[in-house]
């Protein structure tokens, strides 16, 4: 009989996936960013036909698309090898050459609105202003350009624009958790939401005419809902608030005059389409539990962008309101069955000051079970880990390891309160939300006191550096992912634009001296005694090498068991097949070797 071997990583991470889209204006021309060469490219699908063709071959990822409106090129936008140094660029939609239309070395380029006529492209950039941001409008026929506003006191950023041009809604960010909306029409800037000390955020404007702007935002509340600022009163108006469920994504129907509103409290996405007329409220079925993207044509058909558990990012299409979506795209894990994979289980547990925190257990199949549990604490910190697909989760559930990713304090999809509560305190209370996690899955059977793995990436890697610093002995191994070692160094590297809200969301490395020392973790290299794996990414921006050269060096100096990847072409993230292959083939190397050193001591 033919013997066929375990799932190996490359089965994992050959999954391809889908990692933005477009679509023509007549629905004949379907565009995917996706890694069908084991680099991302943009490639076309001709409707109803669905076999796939390249149109770059540039190996980069396309970080903006949008088709433009006359059907006569495409609007994306590349950077370098993760430097996030976006270029935008016009493509044909047979594909080829690119086609400057914004670059600048060493700049960033933010793509945001593309008139119907396809003539003028409205962007901000950090080109002469790299803290707060310049709004400018591009003439793509005369190649004019004209400086519509100029940012200050926070980055400041063109959100949408109206169908005459004669106004356009921004938004100055002072953090994840503090943004105020504007619209400049007649070269007055107007507050969208009354004024108040209390801070709240403000996003997604869509113009639904000249005169009205829908927007989400949690003014005066904890959750985000849907709002309209009305021009020609200059008065806003609270419109639709659902109990439990954050607002955090929309699409304007001008066919149907309907928005389709993407909500969420914590870890699944729904739905709904709010009539602009009747103010009816509808729950749209869905095909994957998270939406990443929505289209809304203007034929009034839907496509989607979306993944489970256990499905990688794949495209949708409705023609009936979503009553039945047919997948455009078809990619899985190869050479492994749907029912190998593993849905998570939804866990609440109190933290140690009774705050609840919900988190997903990945249990290993009971064929496959090794013992040992992995924590895996999200990057962000304001973000949360879902019910979305990550090769790495799979592929590591397959060979045996249990994972448990807690939305501790500060995570988003849980309340403005809750989200902020990371806010100067990113060592402490975070720390011990999963700290109070691995009690509580060894207290109630899903984990043992002594087979605990610490894996994370970004925030995650700082934590896990953190953890593994002041409590060394609850685990066995651990392995950071571009992770901060130092807030001191982290606050000083970061993005100019990051900056101005870095004393709010981190600290002021003057004032909290005393507590920034306390939660940065190459504070604590004594405690740091358990094997390590540290990967870095060359060209990463956010976490730059520094971070992690540091604490290897430390580390190393003290004569501690570490091991140090660093990726020449790689940023804040994979963007290359064989790099992450490479990654988590000795991230498994690494555990099993832990796991093996155990086995042959007992």
């Amino acid at each position: 009989m033919v013997q066929f071997s375990k799932p190996d990583v490359e089965q994992f991470f050959q999954t391809l996936d889908v990692q933005n889209f477009t679509v023509s204006p007549d629905e004949k021309q379907l565009v995917i960013s996706t890694n069908l060469n084991g680099h991302y490219n943009l490639w076309a699908l001709d409707l109803p036909n669905q076999f796939p063709y390249p149109i770059t071959f540039n190996n980069q990822a396309a970080s903006y698309l949008s088709y433009a409106k006359t059907g006569e090129f495409i609007v994306t936008g590349f950077d370098h090898d993760g430097d996030e140094n976006i270029q935008l660029y016009a493509l044909s939609p047979q594909g080829g050459k690119l086609v400057p239309l914004r670059t600048k070395e060493g700049e960033r380029h933010f793509y945001t609105h593309l008139t119907e006529d396809g003539k003028r492209l409205y962007y901000y950039s950090t080109k002469d202003n790299p803290t707060y941001f310049n709004n400018y409008v591009y003439n793509l026929e005369s190649g004019d350009e004209q400086l519509l506003l100029e940012g200050s006191v926070a980055p400041t950023a063109i959100a949408a624009v109206s169908p005459d041009e004669t106004s356009f809604v921004f938004v100055k960010v002072f953090g994840n958790t503090y943004s105020l909306g504007y619209v400049q029409i007649n070269g007055e800037s107007i507050l969208m939401t009354p004024e108040t000390a209390e801070q709240h955020t403000v996003s997604d404007g869509v113009y639904t005419s000249d005169s009205e702007v829908y927007f989400l935002t949690n003014y005066d509340s904890d959750l985000t809902y849907l709002a309209k600022f009305d021009l020609n009163t200059k008065t806003f108006e609270g419109i639709l608030q659902l109990e439990k469920e954050d607002f955090s994504g929309m699409s304007f129907s001008k066919k149907d005059q309907a928005l389709y509103i993407v909500g969420s409290y914590g870890v699944e996405d729904r739905l709904y389409k709010y009539s602009l007329e009747t103010g009816e409220l509808v729950t749209v079925k869905v095909p994957s539990s998270i939406v990443e993207k929505l289209i809304v044509m203007p034929s009034g058909n839907l496509y989607l962008l979306g993944r489970s558990s256990t499905r990688p990012r794949n495209i949708f299409v409705s023609k009936d309101n979503g009553a039945t979506w047919e997948e455009l795209t078809h990619f899985r894990v190869p050479g492994v069955r749907d029912e190998d994979l593993v849905d998570p289980e939804v866990v609440k547990y109190p933290s140690f000051d009774g705050l609840e925190i919900e988190a997903l257990f990945f249990k290993a199949k009971e064929e496959n079970a090794n013992g040992h549990t992995i924590l895996w604490p999200h990057g962000g910190p304001q973000s949360l880990e879902r019910k979305w697909f990550r090769a790495m989760f799979q592929f590591l559930l397959n060979r045996g390891y249990s994972i448990f990713a807690p939305n501790f304090r500060g995570s988003s999809n849980y309340g403005l309160k809750f989200m902020k509560m990371v806010e100067g305190d990113w060592g402490h209370g975070p720390r011990l939300d999963n700290l109070e996690g691995i009690e509580w899955l060894i207290k109630n059977g899903y984990a043992e006191e002594d087979k605990i793995l610490l894996l994370g990436g970004s925030y995650g890697g700082y934590m896990a550096l953190l953890l593994h610093g002041r409590h060394a002995d609850k685990f066995k191994a651990v392995v950071d992912i571009f992770g901060p070692s130092n807030l001191f160094s982290f606050i000083e590297s970061v993005p100019e634009f990051w900056k101005p809200f870095m004393e709010q969301w981190v600290g002021d490395p003057v004032k909290d001296k005393e507590r920034l020392t306390k939660d940065s973790p190459i504070t604590y290299l004594e405690g740091m005694t358990k094997p390590m794996l540290v990967i870095q990414g060359a060209n990463d921006p956010r976490v730059v090498q520094k971070e992690s050269d540091q604490i290897v060096a430390a580390l190393k100096e003290q004569g501690r068991e570490v091991e140090y990847i660093v990726l020449e072409d790689e940023g804040h993230g994979f963007s290359k097949k064989q790099n992450e292959i490479l990654v988590y083939r000795k991230m498994l190397e690494f555990f099993e070797q832990q796991i093996s050193v155990e086995t042959a001591t007992k």
